[in-house]
Parts: C-alpha cells; structure tokens; sequence
C-alpha cells in the first residue's frame, strides 16, 4: 500500500480548496432578499364561504378570485375582482344583498373595506349606493362618509347623503350625514281612499 506524500497531498488540497473557492460567488442583493420576509398569499377561485355567528348563518359570500395574505402582523383576505354577498336575520331568511368591485376583510379589525360601485339592496327593493363602504362585524354596522344614494320603497323618497351614513346590517336604522338639497320624500296621496 502507497501513501500519497505530503507535498502532492498538499498540491491536492490546495487546489480543491481554489476550485471551490473560485466558483462560490454570490450576488449581495440576492443575500439580502433571502433576509427579507415575504408574506405568503394563498389563492382560491369561484369562492363560497359562509359566516355564521352563534351557530347561526348571518351570511353567504361568493367572490371570484380570493387573496389571503399570511405572515404579517395585519392578516387580510382580499377580493380583487368583486363580490356578492347575502346576509339572513335570525331565522336564516334573507334579508339584504351586498355587491362590490373590490373588497378586503381585515381580521384582527373584524371590518370589511368595499369599493367601487358598492350596491347595497334590502329585500323590499331599498337600495344603496356609494363609492365606498365599511361593515364592521361586531355592531353589524354600514358606514360611509363617502357620496351615498339611498333609494326607499316605504316610504317612498331618494336621498342623498353628501357625507355619507350610518346604519344598522339590514338598513332598518339609518342615520345621514348631511342630506344634500335634491332629495325627496314622495308622501301618500291623503285624498285616495285607503286601501285595506
């Protein structure tokens, strides 16, 4: 059995060690990104998801495109292309429809933020609109303070409301902010005859 000498293991060693330490090169601003901590963002299509509260459905949601937003300290779930929304009272019968072009949950607020074209109907025809819209969760509460329409059924008027409003989910309670000049209340003819 041969043993290598100690100079050409040397001449071997030395060598290896160049041929490694030549072909290690590393870019510093790739370094510096694989520092950097990115939040992972899950993604679902043709969403339907339910919310209930007590054991009870309070409301349906289907959006087309879902972003949830992972690793940060402020957890999100965003609806880039739009969704429709269908909340049920107590004994789970619809009571009023949501929709909107864009819209974010923020979880640790337990808000939702909606924007763009946000239309709002209750089940007897009253409808909403604005720019844009706030539910928060827990008081089951819409607010804007943006340009908001409000279309009545009973009784019959249209409003709007240049600094927006605030209202109960299913719109029973509204209270304006600052009634622009325009709106109207049309009031029952008192000399028709009731009708029974």
């Amino acid at each position: 059995m041969r043993f290598f000498s100690t100079p050409i293991l040397f001449k071997a060693v030395l060598f290896g060690s160049c041929f490694f330490w030549c072909s290690c090169e590393n870019d510093v601003a790739e370094v510096q990104a694989l520092g950097k901590r990115t939040p992972g963002v899950d993604e679902g299509r043709q969403i339907v998801s339910y919310l209930s509260m007590g054991g009870t459905l309070k409301a349906r949601l289907n959006a087309p495109l879902m972003l949830r937003y992972q690793g940060d300290s402020a957890l999100k779930t965003e609806f880039p292309q739009g969704l429709f929304v269908e909340f049920f009272n107590d004994s789970i019968k619809l009571e009023s429809t949501l929709q909107a072009r864009y819209g974010k949950y923020l979880e640790a607020e337990n808000k939702v933020y909606l924007r763009d074209s946000v239309v709002v109907v209750r089940l007897n025809g009253d409808t909403l609109r604005t720019a844009e819209l706030f539910w928060d969760q827990n008081q089951q509460l819409f607010y804007t303070n943006k340009f908001t329409t409000i279309i009545q059924k009973e009784p019959r008027q249209t409003l709007y409301a240049y600094k927006g409003f605030r209202s109960t989910q299913d719109l029973g309670r509204i209270t304006y902010y600052e009634l622009k000049q325009g709106s109207y209340i049309i009031l029952p003819d008192s000399t028709l005859p009731a009708q029974q």
